[in-house]
């Protein structure tokens, strides 16, 4: 099972701090409590990683694994028949090449060829950033894949196509690869360094996926809303190499050798260009006029449901806007509509629910409202909860523009000082955003409802919790902090959305099913 533990002395110091604190609100951080590697059992799901079949043998082979900076993430593409591929390679090519094949013989194979382009500077190393789009898949089918890299073909892997009619995601929250630093094992009476975070968060983010894909080797896909890894800012060589570990550590997972994840950018990615050069996404909205230097937001179609990945990072709704109205317009027939993005503007973890989470709310939900959004999947509170159907007021709000100082990140503690210190403006602040009404608050399946479903999920990895809000807010549904790593499996047909969120390790569903039916 997954383990918690506590650093009392730590928890001591915290509550002292904050004792200490005269006239301003309490500072918030990551609980004590997190999933520690050293605890848990060995792999033992019939997709375990062969590699690495416990906690010692990962250990021992962690410099190997955090040093592998060439692994492939499968994006999925513009559409069901397309596929992405991003790597690096330590070689220049002329052009980027993967070969597809329906053997593993790869007899008959077909290439794609697509760019190679200078990509960043590893421990002194340049490395070079690949992407390639395939196209031609048919629906249920296993085909296979081979990457060039270094001149050199590279093992083959299969990957099964579903049904674009009946097709089913898994939605994870906040892996953030190293954020348990600073943490104390069971193993060891000294805190975690960046490193070996990172190599105890890489272990359980395995063992998620492979717990999720035994129990529903339906999933087709990832959906993450953002922060896969934790080193946040900071270019100079050392913050870069960490980066690139817990990078490594994140595309380790074997499971990512056959399954198309589509990542957000969340604020733990968007302060460095490692995303953009890892991860191939399709229709890149490069007229984002604030994007981040990690890249864009993006979109893709899946059978009858569009996705629109919002860059939340940047704090001009106006960006959101026009990608929002240019990914309804090119797709004006897709069924479902479904906006993925990290803040969480209707969560209920006390660390970002009612600061920096909400700055984009109020001009979001009209946003979302006019194009007919139909779920919003979110991130960044390491918390479970999701809401009642929800739409605008339709009233005028201050933007608090003055606080959307540049790109996100570490710009948002400007907001969260001013909230912390100043109680008439963390009134002020919170009554502006009251923006939305509570369409309708039925519960289990709901047929052609009104407004908006919001859901943010918890951490998938356990490399940090929040606690929740103190109060749980009027349009929060249901909500829970189970201090376990959990993920969602998503359902969607050509008329109904299902969704139902489980404990990683014992599969065991953490709250009812939430359903939306269209006629």
């Amino acid at each position: 099972m997954f383990y918690l533990k506590k650093n009392k002395k730590r928890m001591l110091a915290l509550c002292l701090s904050a004792a200490l604190s005269v006239g301003s609100l309490t500072v918030y951080a990551a609980t004590e409590q997190w999933n520690d590697a050293s605890l848990t059992p060995a792999f033992t799901t019939k997709t375990a990683v062969s590699e690495h079949t416990d906690w010692a043998d990962w250990k021992a082979n962690w410099d190997k694994i955090k040093t592998n900076y060439e692994q492939v993430a499968l994006i999925p593409g513009s559409d069901f028949s397309k596929l992405n591929f991003g790597w690096y390679s330590k070689e220049k090519a002329n052009e980027a090449v993967v070969r597809i094949a329906d053997n593993k013989d790869m007899k008959n194979a077909k290439e794609f060829k697509g760019t190679c382009t200078e990509g960043t500077v590893i421990n002194g190393v340049q490395y070079y950033s690949n992407k390639v789009t395939a196209d031609g898949f048919e629906p249920n089918t296993t085909y296979y894949y081979q990457v060039k890299l270094n001149g050199k073909w590279q093992q083959a892997h299969e990957y099964k196509t579903g049904d674009p009619h009946n097709f089913s995601f898994m939605y994870v929250g906040d892996p953030q690869i190293g954020a348990s630093k600073g943490q104390v094992p069971n193993e060891s009476a000294v805190e975690q360094s960046e490193d070996v975070a990172a190599r105890n968060d890489a272990y359980n983010w395995n063992k998620t996926l492979n717990s999720a894909l035994a129990q529903h080797p339906e999933i087709n896909f990832l959906v993450s809303p953002g922060d896969q890894i934790n080193e946040p800012a900071g270019n100079n060589a050392e913050k870069h190499l960490l980066q690139e570990y817990e990078y490594s550590g994140y595309l380790s997972a074997t499971a990512f050798r056959n399954l198309p994840q589509a990542v957000a950018i969340g604020n733990h990615d968007c302060l460095t260009t490692s995303y953009q050069n890892h991860f191939n996404v399709p229709n890149p909205f490069t007229a984002e006029t604030n994007s981040t230097v990690a890249g864009h937001g993006y979109y893709y179609t899946y059978g009858s449901a569009l996705f629109i990945v919002i860059n939340a990072n940047n704090y001009n709704a106006a960006d959101h806007k026009a990608l929002v109205e240019k990914a309804v317009k090119e797709n004006p027939n897709a069924k479902w509509r479904i906006v993925v993005m990290h803040q969480d503007i209707y969560g209920s973890g006390l660390d970002h629910s009612d600061s920096d989470g909400i700055i984009l709310r109020n001009q979001l939900t009209p946003i979302f409202d006019a194009n007919d959004i139909d779920v919003v999947l979110q991130g960044h509170d390491h918390t479970y909860a999701r809401t009642y159907q929800l739409t605008s007021d339709g009233k005028q709000y201050d933007d608090f523009a003055e606080y959307k100082v540049g790109q996100h990140g570490q710009d948002h503690k400007v907001l969260d000082n001013k909230l912390k210190s100043d109680s008439a403006f963390k009134e002020y602040y919170t009554s502006q955003n009251r923006c939305y009404t509570i369409a309708d608050m039925k519960q289990g399946t709901l047929v052609n409802p009104e407004g908006v479903f919001y859901m943010t999920s918890n951490s998938a990895t356990g490399s940090k919790f929040y606690n929740l809000i103190e109060q749980q807010q009027d349009y929060v549904a249901a909500r829970s902090q189970t201090w376990r790593p959990t993920y969602s499996v998503i359902n969607i047909t050509d008329d109904k959305f299902t969704i139902n969120t489980y404990d990683a390790q014992t599969g065991t569903p953490i709250d009812e099913a939430y359903s939306i039916i269209k006629r």
